[in-house]
């Protein structure tokens, strides 16, 4: 269920794609592209059954929502099997991004919606003792949610949660990649008693994006490239309606001279080739100082070449999601090696498999002019720099459009932070990579290129709401002091007031 060749056609006047397994290059079915009227219907529905949802309170929504994390755990093979087939994943790869993650998503945000949605009590500075100040959290309405095909389920699944807790209506419109996960997703949020219009898949390609964007919805929440991306922004600003874009990454991994060695070959092979380097937080780009390089290169190929790479069985690495990228990734190896780099192991479709399976690949000499260190390659590669010292390393790690997430690996951990704080990008981890997403205490999101808006982290569920100040006067007199009609003497106590509060030390200490 990833499409290795779309199959356009005309059904019943309705356009249908059909669908194949990336891995097997089996045929599993098709699915009709929903109609501009199809996606202004769902969401005049899910505008219609709002109110309700809204209405019962975030605790009896929070209820539905641990139904739904019993329900993924009691269902977790299917769930496996229809990734795996979908995506050409891992099953253990499945079972961590799309079951147990999600289970996470959703006891993080449930346990934590009743408070963080809260009303609070705010102090008005000027008038205090005539004023009180209320803070409340109203839902945005409808919310528009696009997602990838690399994680079907879990970047599905997480903005949805957030949504639904903070009392949105969703229509969801997943990737035509991997359509039938998300299936089970609508499927298990009916069997728990979600209301049928509160959650919604629509499913189609980029025509049903693109109606989703212009159907009146009341934020749009997209994961997947910075192309597509822009074009969100522009329709949402267009619209005047809120957006968060979690986009591409191009992220840079700095080896110290100092690092515990093993630990850094081993963490970086792990968070280059995860998901067959699927990921939006892949490390895409090391830059390894010289003095260590050698050990550090020799020990990542023996690592790769050592990853088991297939279909079925017990593997490491699956295969790539889509011929489209398969083509993206030669592109860049072919120009690397073009231009002088050296392909250590891989660099090529794997020839004894029969679906898109390109080779777990280690290549150095990289530079900065070849594609595979400035485009997002999204797949198997670890483009490997080496550099003189720690702060070419940084400089280079800066030389870029992109600004997601990034590592730095060191023995010192002061070290290791004061880089970390140099870096631009979104996030960054010491020792570690890939993390981000899944620490959900802290906000994800990118910078440059990489995205507008933050997910996860404290205010998570405060995105998809908008805070309502209601001010509150104490005492109902009949009238104020800045009120009609405006005389002489009113001017000269209101100089007065200018005078005390911004000249005086105690005026300025109650202002």
């Amino acid at each position: 269920m990833a499409i290795v060749e779309r199959l356009d056609k005309i059904s019943n006047g309705r356009r249908t794609l059909g669908i194949r397994n990336p891995a097997t290059l089996e045929d599993l079915g098709e699915i009709e592209v929903a109609t501009e009227q199809d996606v202004r219907e769902a969401v005049a529905r899910a505008r219609a059954a709002q109110p309700a949802w809204e209405a019962i309170g975030v605790e009896e929504r929070a209820k539905y929502m641990w139904k739904l994390r019993d329900r993924l755990i009691e269902r977790q093979d299917e769930i496996v099997d229809m990734v795996t087939k979908e995506s050409g994943k891992t099953r253990i790869e499945a079972l961590m991004m799309e079951v147990f993650a999600c289970c996470d998503f959703i006891t993080y945000w449930s346990k934590h919606a009743k408070k963080s949605l809260a009303d609070r009590r705010g102090r008005v500075h000027l008038m205090r003792p005539m004023k009180y100040l209320k803070f409340v959290y109203r839902p945005h309405g409808v919310v528009g949610i696009i997602t990838p095909w690399n994680g079907p389920i879990a970047l599905a699944l997480n903005p949805s949660v957030q949504a639904l807790l903070a009392g949105n209506a969703v229509v969801l419109k997943p990737s035509e990649v991997t359509p039938f996960s998300t299936d089970i997703l609508k499927d298990m949020m009916d069997e728990v008693g979600v209301p049928s219009d509160i959650f919604q898949v629509i499913v189609g390609d980029g025509e049903t994006g693109g109606a989703l964007l212009e159907s009146g919805v009341d934020k749009i929440s997209f994961t997947g490239s910075v192309a597509t991306g822009r074009k969100i922004g522009e329709a949402c600003g267009r619209n005047l309606i809120p957006c968060t874009l979690e986009l591409g990454g191009k992220d840079p991994a700095i080896i110290c001279s100092d690092v515990n060695l093993d630990r850094a070959a081993n963490g970086v092979t792990f968070n280059a080739f995860f998901n067959t380097g699927q990921v939006c937080m892949s490390v895409e780009r090391i830059y390894v100082v010289d003095d260590i390089a050698d050990e550090f290169i020799g020990k990542v190929v023996d690592n790769a070449k050592a990853l088991r790479q297939g279909a079925a069985g017990e593997f490491d690495v699956g295969s790539i999601c889509m011929e489209r990228q398969i083509g993206i990734i030669d592109r860049h190896v072919v120009d690397a090696r073009e231009k002088g780099a050296t392909i250590h192991t891989g660099g090529r479709r794997n020839p004894d498999l029969k679906g898109l399976f390109y080779e777990p690949t280690v290549i150095s000499g990289v530079t900065h002019d070849m594609l595979i260190a400035r485009e997002e390659t999204f797949g198997p590669v670890m483009p490997i720099i080496r550099v003189k010292t720690e702060e070419e390393a940084l400089e280079l790690a800066n030389d870029t459009d992109y600004g997601l997430t990034a590592s730095v690996w060191t023995k010192d951990i002061k070290k290791g932070e004061s880089l970390a704080r140099r870096i631009n990008a979104g996030s960054v981890v010491i020792n570690d990579a890939s993390l981000t997403y899944g620490i959900l205490e802290a906000q994800f999101g990118g910078v440059k290129n990489s995205g507008v808006g933050r997910v996860n982290g404290a205010g998570a569920l405060h995105a998809y709401c908008y805070e309502q100040p209601i001010i509150i006067d104490r005492f109902g007199r009949d009238t104020e002091p800045n009120w009609y009609p405006f005389t002489l003497k009113d001017y000269e106590g209101m100089q007065k007031a200018l005078k005390f509060l911004y000249k005086t030390p105690i005026g300025r200490w109650m202002a």
